[in-house]
């Protein structure tokens, strides 16, 4: 079957429907997916290329259906309709323009009632996407940060939008309650002392990658606590989740983290967070270039599939 293109030969997420924000054609879509194409500065010596990470998930997605026969046969196509809003129009050349158009858009999503999924790019797109859900939410907002770094450094050699600074720009937001944030899978000495010092400063949680491997078949108890700490006088919880927090064996595409999350444990803890309730999430800094076989951008499509199955399951209970 054709499916809509999105740009050039990329097809839509998982053959979603093309949509836009400006009209009425999403209204009949339950979930809405859209791109974050936008690498700022470099951290990582020339670790580059992540702001082509939309388009080779949508690419790897076209393979895939709905269908998890292990998640108790759940087909999530049968619940939901997916569609495509496309790209933010970042500016290459203009950090502060970009991080506007990403709030401006975002704020659009947000108002749609839809559940957003957002691809980037680097993780410094996470910040402006969760000032617009702040925005729009009736209180505030809490975070669940699944990734091998707290990201939260005060600037990156001036830098206020880096990769490395996103955590630090929502401590400092007002519709954001720090003790409502959780960084989930840190490990590794690519973190600094200071980083684990702002984030015990403000008052977020740590859960570092020993505790959720420590938890073993208990994985879904700390996903509860986890999450009871990120919905405690929230209004929303958001889930971003950056490809590193994966070991380096099941994320070839990303930068060289040992000890990470197995791709099970990861998906166990999405799955599970999306069943108790987020309002939208994304996936950030899978780096294509890095990657020849593509595994890493095939992995974000499990991940989000088992997140709505999760978002289904969590639906299903409340009736």
């Amino acid at each position: 079957m054709e499916t809509d293109k999105i740009y050039g030969n990329t097809p839509c997420y998982l053959g979603g429907k093309k949509v836009n924000l400006k009209d009425n054609s999403f209204k009949d879509r339950d979930v809405l997916i859209y791109g974050v194409p936008w690498e700022g500065a470099v951290t990582w010596g020339d670790y580059t290329g992540c702001e082509l990470g939309p388009k080779a998930i949508r690419l790897n997605s076209a393979r895939y259906s709905g269908y998890l026969p292990e998640l108790n046969h759940i087909d999530v196509f049968s619940h939901y309709k997916i569609g495509d809003l496309g790209d933010v129009d970042v500016v290459p050349a203009d950090t502060a323009e970009t991080m506007d158009r990403i709030e401006s858009f975002a704020k659009q999503v947000w108002k749609s009632g839809k559940f957003p999924v957002a691809f980037g790019g680097d993780h410094g797109i996470t910040y402006p996407i969760v000032k617009a859900l702040g925005e729009e939410a009736d209180g505030k907002v809490g975070i669940i940060h699944l990734d091998a770094h707290y990201d939260n450094y005060p600037d990156y050699y001036g830098d206020l939008y880096a990769r490395s600074t996103p955590f630090h720009r929502i401590y400092e937001s007002d519709s954001v309650r720090n003790e409502s944030i959780v960084h989930m899978g840190i490990h590794g000495p690519r973190n600094q002392p200071e980083t684990g010092k702002y984030a015990k400063e403000v008052g977020a949680t740590t859960i570092s990658v020993r505790e959720i491997r420590q938890a073993g078949n208990h994985l879904s108890d700390l996903a509860k606590q986890a999450y009871a700490i990120a919905s405690k006088e929230t209004d929303a919880v958001y889930l971003s989740i950056c490809s590193d927090v994966l070991d380096f064996a099941f994320n070839p595409g990303g930068p060289v983290d040992g000890n990470g999350l197995t791709s099970y444990e990861l998906l166990e803890l999405v799955h599970e967070f999306a069943r108790l309730g987020i309002r939208g999430m994304d996936y950030v800094e899978v780096y294509p270039q890095q990657d020849p076989n593509d595994n890493s951008s095939h992995f974000v499509t499990y991940a989000v599939l088992y997140a709505l199955a999760g978002k289904i399951l969590g639906e299903k209970n409340k009736k």
